[in-house]
This record gives structure tokens, C-alpha cells and sequence, in this order.
């Protein structure tokens, strides 16, 4: 999921407003507090880690249910940064990342993290591995280390908007400005990879996900499409027929929908060749999507509706009598229930 930069940066801003009278203190030092309610404070992505539900969101906000939903405990987060997306690609081992160039890890399903990069380091290994190229020609690599030059004159600002591994070991993370890192070693080093994505203009990668025979996709704004050649490593364009923003992928075995703005969803069946726009009755930003247990497919949107497909993405239709807040990202919480993040926290709705 995901949930637009503007978006979160507007949550952001209006949690500065709340503590104006605080005494300023630096959320890459300052661990997450406990709240009582943290399930009802802005949460921006859920994930499964095995059985388990983890959902993340404001101000270090890492949520756990062990029973598909019902009750939630906080984990221990070293930091106090908004956290965007989570993964996990086993049930113990985890990932989320968010502002300040933030990447945490877990090793115990959830409970406690670590930190294992945040904005400052990551922008001096742009600077290191970049500037003996830099005028090289490559556009990706030469504006990404200029955003790096930025942040360590002024701070890190940037975010991360998604993050995927294909096992515990490799695995990428995306954001704002084309900013990309991969990993080998389940995180112990995170190297710059911007260079290797074809993505010119710089604009912003909001999506990763993985699919069926190791394919790695990443979405994001102007119908920005990419997929991670393995060969080569590099990120090429898929081409597709929307120009507005995607905010996620879904790649599945026969399927491969983008979905964004204005509720727009596009499907192809042939592994990104040919495009069809699927039918979503809504004007709204679609921000997160899920393949469920029986094979339907749910989107969820900025306007809080939750569609659900059983035709393959072929078109969708709203679940009716849901609450109206806004949805970021939307999960598998049992055979006939969804468990959705957004504005408002966490909240499970049945479905039939």
C-alpha cells in the first residue's frame, strides 16, 4: 500500500501542530511511546506474519494481533518516525520503513525491532558509491545523489513508501524521488540501487510487490510501471496506458493489477503487454489492495470503501454499510473477515 506522499506528509504535519509545545526532540533517537490508543491512530499498513496481523503507522506505531484481529498489543520500536509499509517473508522475520529514511527489522514476528538504516546513513552511501560517476550520463543515478547532497546539508526528509523481500535474505525498499536500496544479507547492509531503475524524471516508487516465478514489481506516479529484470538487476519499464499515479501492484499468477488515482485499476492478463481498465464504480484513490483466501481480490480506497472482485479483477463491487474514514491498506483476517488500516486505526469488517 500505499498510501499517496502528500498524504502522509499532511498526517505528519498536523501531529507537528499537536506537539508545538513539546520540547523538540529527534525521532530517529526517540523510541515509540506506548498509547492506549494506538489502534485508533493513524496506521498506514498491515501485513500477515504467518498467523500473526502487524500494522504500522504513526510515530512508530507497530501493532500485533494474534487473534485475526480482535485485540491488538504494541511492539517495542526504537524510533518515533511515521512508518509507511511492513513485510514479512517469513513469520519471524520482518521489515518496515518509513520517514527519515527509516528501516527497521524484526527477528521475533513483531514483538521488537531494531534499526537497521535511517535517512543520514543511507544518504552518505548514495554520496560514497554515486559521486565517482556522477556525470556519467546516468539521469537516475545523478539526480538521486543530488537529493542525497540535500539531506546532509538539511536533514533526512525523505521517505521510504514500500519495502519487499523475497526471502529473509534479499529484498528492496522504494520511496520518494527514486529513492531504491537492496539487500543481500537480510539487511546487515543496505546498498544505493537508483542507478538501476528506469526512471529518468525521478518520480516516486509507492509500490513493491513480488509475485509468481520471482517477479518483482514496482509502481508508481505518471504510470510509472517497473519490473525487476533479474538477469541484469536493473528495474525497466513495463509500458501501460494510464498516466495518473499507481499506488499498488498486485502480481499474481494470471493477473497483474495496478490500481491509483481516481479509482483507477488496470489488469493484464499476459504478464503486462496488453492493458485492460477494470470497472471500479468509484472516483476515489484506490491505496491498498490483497489477494484473500477463498481468490477474491479486495482494493480498498482513500474514501473508505472496501471492493471486493470474483472475476479475476475483472470489475469490483463495494462492500455496503462500512465505515467512511480513510483506508491505507487491507489484509486477510480469517476466512470471511478483512482487517483495513487508515485514519482511524484499525478496524475488521466480515464480508461474505
Amino acid at each position: 500500500m500505499r498510501v499517496a506522499i502528500g498524504l502522509l506528509l499532511s498526517v505528519a504535519a498536523l501531529a507537528s501542530l499537536s506537539a508545538a509545545t513539546a520540547p523538540p526532540a529527534d525521532p530517529l533517537q526517540l523510541p515509540a511511546q506506548t498509547s492506549r490508543l494506538a489502534s485508533s491512530s493513524p496506521l498506514f499498513a498491515i501485513t500477515q506474519a504467518g498467523p500473526r496481523l502487524v500494522a504500522v503507522g504513526q510515530r512508530g506505531h507497530i501493532l500485533l494481533s494474534d487473534d485475526k484481529g480482535v485485540t491488538w498489543q504494541q511492539a517495542a520500536v526504537p524510533v518515533s518516525v511515521d512508518l509507511t509499509a511492513v513485510h514479512f517473508p517469513s513469520p519471524r522475520r520482518g521489515w518496515a520503513v518509513g520517514h527519515d529514511g527509516v528501516i527497521l527489522h524484526s527477528d521475533d514476528g513483531g514483538a521488537h525491532w531494531a534499526l537497521q538504516l535511517d535517512g543520514r546513513q543511507a544518504a552518505q552511501r548514495i554520496v560514497d558509491a554515486y559521486t565517482p560517476r556522477a556525470g556519467s550520463g546516468n539521469t537516475e543515478l545523478d539526480a538521486v545523489l543530488a537529493e542525497a547532497k540535500r539531506m546532509l546539508a538539511q536533514g533526512p526528509d525523505l521517505p521510504w513508501l514500500d519495502v519487499w523481500f523475497d526471502d529473509d535474505n534479499s529484498g528492496y525498499a522504494v520511496g520518494a524521488f527514486n529513492l531504491v536500496f537492496s539487500t543481500r544479507d537480510g539487511g546487515a547492509t543496505w546498498q544505493p540501487a537508483s542507478d538501476r531503475v528506469d526512471n529518468p524524471r525521478g518520480y516516486h516508487l509507492y509500490a513493491l510487490r513480488g509475485g509468481s516465478g520471482g517477479q518483482l514489481y514496482a509502481a508508481g506516479e505518471l504510470g510509472l510501471l517497473l519490473r525487476l529484470d533479474r538477469a541484469t538487476q536493473r528495474f525497466v519499464a513495463v509500458p501501460t496506458p494510464y498516466k495518473g499515479t499507481f499506488f499498488g501492484v498486485l502480481a499474481l499468477p494470471d493477473l497483474l493489477l495496478a490500481y491509483g488515482l481516481r479509482g483507477n485499476a488496470w489488469r493484464s492478463l499476459d504478464g503486462g503487454r496488453t492493458w485492460h481498465k477494470t470497472e471500479t464504480g468509484i472516483d476515489t484513490g484506490l491505496t491498498g489492495g490483497t489477494l484473500l483466501d477463498d481468490g477474491r481480490i479486495a482494493l480498498v480506497s482513500q474514501g473508505g470503501q472496501l471492493l471486493l472482485s470474483r472475476d479475476n479483477a475483472g470489475h469490483f463491487a463495494a462492500v455496503p454499510g462500512l465505515q467512511t474514514s480513510p483506508a491505507f491498506g487491507v489484509v486477510a483476517a480469517g476466512s470471511s473477515s478483512v482487517a483495513l488500516v487508515g485514519a482511524r486505526g484499525v478496524r475488521v469488517e466480515k464480508i461474505k
